[in-house]
């Protein structure tokens, strides 16, 4: 939870990205592909950039064009390299919370660093720090 709570932000801006991306590659469809190939109003449009960016592809719409094809398929792979960036997010900051602080005092008898913040022995050779 602590890691969640640590990174909301960067996940909010990536939804925002996320959203501003549907927008933008449904309102381009609607324009390519017009209403003869089904994509009948922005909303449905947007509708089908959602279900292509998010893999689901149920098939009910689908580009006919050659530029509208090219779209999608930029679209389709811009949704593979999504599902990773929250995942990379949760995780690093994941990582921050559960890893022990390091300090960069050194052992002033054997000269060995990366001791933990709240260590008051040298972890190799046991002299007080």
């Amino acid at each position: 939870m602590q890691a969640l709570r640590a990174s909301w932000r960067k996940i909010a801006v990536f939804l925002m990205a996320v959203m501003t991306i549907v927008v933008v590659v449904g309102t381009l469809m609607y324009v390519i592909e017009g209403e003869r190939h089904g994509f009948t109003s922005i909303p449905i449009s947007i509708y089908w950039a959602v279900v292509t960016l998010t893999t689901v592809g149920y098939g009910d719409l689908a580009p006919a064009t050659t530029t509208g094809r090219a779209l999608a398929v930029v679209l389709m792979l811009t949704g593979y390299g999504i599902i990773a960036v929250p995942t990379g997010i949760v995780t690093a900051e994941l990582g921050r919370a559960m890893s022990p602080t390091i300090s960069t005092q050194a052992c002033p008898a054997c000269g060995a660093g990366g001791h933990e913040a709240d260590a008051v022995y040298c972890r190799r050779c046991g002299a007080k720090l």
